[in-house]
């Protein structure tokens, strides 16, 4: 079966960056399951991906503007300690939810220097080349429930 809008496709991946060193890695050998099309993957993962069939392996490198962007130097800010209401021990390198108007997003730590905190809403892959290499596992139809919700449902 093609890879294709509304097909579940498993993949077994390791991404690593420029300089070789491996970010991330399908965990224990259990593959990466996702609905195609529905935005589960970014977009340079995913528009590589289509029109491949199970057994299939590639390398692919996927450039930050199909990735997870350029970094955005408006997205770090210098906020006072005490915004940080209910959090007791703020360490760099932390990560917590931040609601905004935008919704709700994922902040990092990256400076605290007495009553000021650093925090960057970048994603910490922003601004890098990502370099996978992939092997299809398998493709199959998605069911009419898992494409209602865009994402893989636990298969029995």
């Amino acid at each position: 079966m093609v890879i294709a809008d509304q097909k579940v496709v498993s993949i077994h991946y390791r991404l690593s960056n420029d300089d070789g060193q491996i970010i991330q890695e399908s965990a224990s050998g259990a593959p990466l399951s996702y609905v195609h099309g529905a935005g589960n993957i970014i977009p340079g993962l995913e528009s590589a991906l289509s029109g491949k069939t199970a057994g299939d392996k590639l390398n692919v490198s996927v450039d930050p503007e199909q990735g997870y962007g350029a970094r955005n130097d408006a997205l770090i800010q210098e906020l006072p300690r005490d915004v940080f209401e209910g959090v007791e021990d703020i360490q760099e390198g932390m990560q917590l939810q931040a609601h905004s108007e935008q919704g709700t997003q994922v902040i990092t730590v990256t400076k605290v220097d007495g009553e000021r905190v650093t925090v960057d809403g970048n994603h910490p892959l922003a601004g890098q080349t990502l370099n996978f290499e992939v092997e299809v596992d398998s493709v199959r139809d998605a069911t009419a429930e898992e494409i209602a919700h865009g994402h893989v449902h636990k298969e029995e």
